[in-house]
């Protein structure tokens, strides 16, 4: 997947190959700014205002748009175009109510997936690291930029830290207040976000840790009974028994 440099300007030839944009017709694409998500596995905002929601003719009515504060992000509502937005992210429609969330999909990578309303007030972050801070709290690093502090009464028996790497948080939106947890083990839900497979929905059937936290191999079985392998840092916890978020048709029975 191609990578974007430190250059201040991106070539739309450059885009990553994912993006829905048209690569002949102008020269230079918006680059994300830097932020929650890695540039080349996000979409800046104006491009979802513009080729994927279709609210716009052209970069100008996009921009509008998102100044004038039609668009939230997570709850918030967000003015800069380059906004990144990546996995998970809830996206709202302002004025019309419409509420959307960036899923990996097959072959294309991702894909905005209509949710109903209810849905809107929460989103999935996967804990890529945690670590102690003062006072003996866990800190939870997720894969959103998002740094979570979890309250330890007493840190010689953090009763609390029942959170793992690998495993994922049900956020409230906008208070990020935890409202479930969902670890990475066996018998769990689970959606691939990268590789050949990406988009792919399952149980987790297996899995065989490597040297390092991430270089694992994980067996996953989709709801049809087809088993397949990936990576373990491929892989996104959505749920416990069931998926808690929505999916496109055909990715869950």
């Amino acid at each position: 997947m191609a990578r974007m440099g430190g250059q201040r300007r991106l070539k739309a030839l450059n885009t990553p190959a994912f993006w829905p944009i048209l690569r002949k017709k102008h020269k230079w694409a918006v680059k994300p700014r830097p932020g929650p998500h890695p540039s080349h596995m996000s979409l800046p905002l104006l491009v979802i205002v513009r080729d994927v929601l279709q609210l716009a003719d052209n970069a100008r009515e996009a921009r509008k748009i998102i100044s004038e504060g039609h668009i939230e992000v997570d709850g918030r509502i967000r003015r800069d175009y380059k906004y990144p937005v990546g996995f998970m992210d809830v996206v709202r429609i302002v004025d019309t109510d419409e509420y959307y969330r960036f899923i990996p999909y097959p072959v294309k990578f991702f894909a905005l997936q209509p949710i109903p309303k209810e849905e809107g007030k929460y989103k999935l972050s996967l804990i890529r690291d945690k670590t102690t801070v003062k006072g003996g709290n866990i800190q939870l690093n997720l894969h959103d930029g998002r740094n979570i502090v979890v309250k330890v009464q007493d840190p010689r028996n953090p009763v609390e830290d029942k959170y793992k790497t690998l495993g994922t948080v049900k956020l409230e939106l906008p208070s990020q207040e935890i409202l479930d947890y969902f670890p990475f083990e066996k018998n769990a839900v689970a959606i691939v976000i990268g590789g050949r497979n990406v988009g792919r929905v399952g149980r987790i059937v297996e899995y065989k840790r490597g040297m390092r936290l991430y270089r694992g191999v994980v067996t996953i079985e989709d709801p049809y009974g087809k088993k397949f392998q990936t990576s373990m840092d491929y892989i996104f916890v959505i749920g416990r028994d069931k998926p808690e978020i929505t999916l496109p048709e055909g990715a869950w029975k």
